[in-house]
């Protein structure tokens, strides 16, 4: 009986094993593609054409971008074209009052003035000039050419050289542990760890506080701006302790050098500073009745236009809730005007607030109700007034405030609902939420340069496989003045290279949109299915598939060499709804990979030219994570990956970045989410990459997953460059990426450089 099982299951295996052959020769015969498998010398040409594509693309757009130097006056400016491959160079001046262009300049003339100060001849079809800034009197023209800078007068063509103007703007200077009031009557400085004034013009220096110790001093003194009061911080102090890389290959070294910084990681103490305010008047202070800041540091502070009250922003570790808080100088006291929380996370850096003391109002962004959108807040009253924004679309950014005419000037994605939600577009409204002017109406990616007085503004757009424009318009109405430029790219599609395709398919969800790119060979076969290799990079701080036009990427270049290269925006990054964003909370390891796969299955089922047996896949930093994790969790899709300077578990990366997505405090989920504690899950092959001088994520983070590879046993490949910081490898790096595809996508062993 035992043996009629065992019979009748291989008998079964065998009939199955036929059935899914037969399916796979069907789905070939009905899709009419065949495995691309080049042979040897197929694949060396490949190099050799991909390699020659990189420099045929190279110089073949023109009239792409509209740098535009505006005079003092805003009525005009001037740019520069590259109007051919070997650097002939076109200057055009705009009159946007009369909306008329001619030339800048007389080449002729400003070459030979040039050449008379330079000592060298300078050509005047190949007048490249940098760094252009006009002078005060609109007549004459800084820049700089090749490495010296120089002024030309315009109107009788003399030409002297200078110094860079640079050099000559104020450097930034750090608060002073002490300083002048405003109203310059008194002096405060920080003496034996504690806070004393004196007055200017002389006298006894009085002693304001009496708590500071060297382990707990006072400092980081500010000043009300009518000099009346004085705030300062009673601080405790921690460590921020250390990490380390040796650098070994130093030039005129035989030992390698130890380097080390500062670092902070995920659970490591902050320094927690109580907040004090002073009264000049009666010399007294007192501790303000508010909670210490223990996160994220010293906050700025906004006076009010009575000069007694200020107001700061405060959030809590673990980004779970954050405050806008005024404080009366006076007594101490304190209250929330503002309090905002939430299950998962605030992102902190993308909140803008901006006060207006004349009114009492803040202008504030929040996602509170699930897309970033702006409120104008009553500091009186406490509370908000109206939205500035609504709908299911996200302000991006804030470009400026008119307090006068009371309008937000800002930019936006997904308005329009028919385009990539990611466009970029410029707007305008009032405080009150009416308004709403578009300043860029035509589809596409948009990048504006206002006038310096904002009456004219030039708009640059394009999409990822659609060639820039870019128009004069009327900031008042949006109105266009006149056309500039429109990309020349027909050099560039003679080379035969074939541009990106935008994708849309549905996430995990089966109702959110994922927008990606496909790249292809330009010698693609319909007829063959190609390799599919996706660039990652799902860093939740933001969205990285590219939306404008650009001749060359190196997803491009690797495609030449045989593959169809991807890249799509995950749920988990931003720039959509908070809903989509807040995948990423305390799941990183996710890294939007489940709606990846979808999607790459999607693009296959519409081409059948992917074949999807065959996906490597590949990133830098956070890239360099989420690609070794594609094969740790996700092993049954993808089949190698090439990770570069990975933060491969988030205890050892920075605090600031990890805590913000993987919370505070630090959990069992870190672990369990970790690179390093998953490695023996490997069954793919994967090439590390690592910069022996990386400062942004300690190389020990890649050599921790390394370790745990060696203790499980797994096979893999590991390249560390000697001086590298953070880096994908550089151009050996990159070299060794695409060889490595090609030894196990192609199953072809790359070019032996060394013969």
């Amino acid at each position: 009986m035992k043996s009629y099982c065992k019979n009748s299951r291989a008998v079964f295996l065998s009939m199955l094993t036929l059935l899914c052959l037969f399916g796979k020769l069907a789905w070939a015969q009905q899709n009419k593609v065949t495995a691309y498998y080049p042979s040897r010398d197929e694949m060396l040409k490949n190099y050799s054409h991909a390699s020659l594509t990189d420099s045929a693309v190279k110089g073949t757009v023109f009239k792409a971008t509209v740098s535009p130097v505006w005079k003092p006056d805003g009525k005009g400016f001037i740019y520069r074209n590259i109007i051919s491959k070997d650097s002939l160079a076109q200057y055009v001046y705009i009159n946007a009052e009369q909306g008329t262009r001619q030339p800048a300049f007389d080449n002729e003339k400003l070459a030979s003035a040039l050449g008379k100060v330079t000592g060298s001849a300078v050509s005047k079809d190949r007048l490249v000039l940098y760094d252009l800034k006009w002078e005060a009197d609109g007549a004459g023209l800084q820049f700089k050419y090749k490495n010296n800078f120089y002024t030309a007068n315009l109107i009788n063509y003399t030409v002297a050289k200078t110094s860079s103007w640079a050099n000559n703007q104020q450097p930034y200077r750090w608060r002073r542990r002490d300083s002048i009031s405003p109203d310059k009557k008194w002096v405060a400085f920080i003496k034996d760890f504690n806070v004393h004034v004196r007055p200017v013009n002389g006298g006894v220096p009085v002693k304001l506080t009496t708590a500071g110790t060297k382990e707990k001093p006072f400092g980081e003194l500010q000043w009300a701006p009518n000099g009346h009061y004085l705030t300062g911080y009673h601080t405790d102090p921690r460590e921020i302790k250390k990490v380390y890389h040796i650098l070994t290959s130093l030039p005129n070294t035989t030992r390698g050098e130890l380097r080390s910084q500062e670092y902070a990681q995920p659970g490591d103490e902050f320094t927690a500073y109580e907040m004090y305010t002073f009264n000049m008047v009666t010399l007294t202070g007192q501790k303000v009745q508010e909670e210490k800041i223990d996160f994220l540091g010293i906050p700025t502070q906004n006076w009010e236009s009575d000069g007694r009250h200020f107001i700061y922003e405060k959030a809590d570790r673990g980004h779970q809730r954050y405050r806008i808080i005024e404080v009366d100088a006076q007594t101490g006291t304190a209250r929330t005007l503002i309090e905002e929380k939430t299950n998962t996370f605030i992102y902190e850096q993308r909140i803008y607030m901006k006060h207006l003391p004349a009114t009492n109002e803040i202008i504030w962004s929040s996602e509170k109700n699930g897309w970033r959108h702006l409120y104008l807040v009553d500091t009186k009253a406490g509370k908000i007034k109206n939205a500035i924004t609504s709908g299911n679309w996200v302000v991006r950014s804030i470009d400026s405030i008119d307090a006068v005419k009371r309008e937000v000037w800002f930019t936006a994605s997904g308005m329009n609902k028919v385009e990539d939600p990611y466009f970029v577009h410029y707007y305008r409204i009032g405080f009150n939420g009416k308004n709403l002017v578009s300043l860029t109406p035509a589809a596409g990616n948009h990048q504006v340069t206002f006038s310096p007085n904002k009456k004219y503004f030039t708009d640059t757009y394009s999409t990822i496989n659609t060639a820039p424009i870019t128009e004069l318009r009327f900031t008042q109405t949006g109105k266009k003045i006149m056309d500039l430029e429109q990309a020349d790219i027909s050099k560039l599609m003679a080379t035969g290279i074939k541009l990106p395709e935008v994708f849309i398919a549905k996430a995990r969800d089966g109702v959110t949109d994922c927008w990606g790119i496909l790249c292809r060979p330009s010698t693609f076969d319909v007829q063959k299915s190609y390799p599919v290799i996706e660039y990652i990079y799902a860093g939740p701080q933001d969205s990285f598939v590219p939306k404008s036009f650009r001749a060359w990427s190196e997803m491009q270049s690797i495609a030449e060499l045989g593959f169809m290269v991807v890249m799509l925006d995950g749920m988990g990054t931003a720039n959509r709804s908070k809903a989509f964003h807040d995948v990423c909370w305390k799941n990183l390891a996710d890294a939007g990979l489940p709606d990846r796969i979808l999607w790459i299955k999607a693009l296959a089922k519409k081409y059948s030219y992917l074949d999807t047996t065959r996906v490597g896949i590949f990133g830098t930093s956070a890239g360099g994570q989420n690609s070794t994790g594609a094969l740790l969790f996700h092993p049954e899709f993808y089949n190698c990956a090439v990770s570069a300077c990975g933060c491969h578990d988030n205890r050892v990366d920075k605090q600031w970045w990890n805590e913000q997505w993987m919370g505070y405090p630090v959990g069992p989920h870190y672990a369990e989410q970790s690179n390093v504690t998953n490695a023996h899950k490997l069954k793919g092959h994967l090439l590390l990459i690592v910069g022996e001088a990386d400062t942004n994520v300690p190389p020990e983070s890649t050599y921790r997953v390394v370790d745990a590879l060696i203790k499980a046993n797994k096979d893999f490949d590991l390249l560390t460059v000697p001086g590298m910081g953070h880096s994908d490898g550089g151009p050996y790096g990159r070299r060794k990426l695409r060889d490595f595809f090609v030894k196990h996508l192609m199953l072809i062993d790359p070019p032996n450089r060394n013969l």
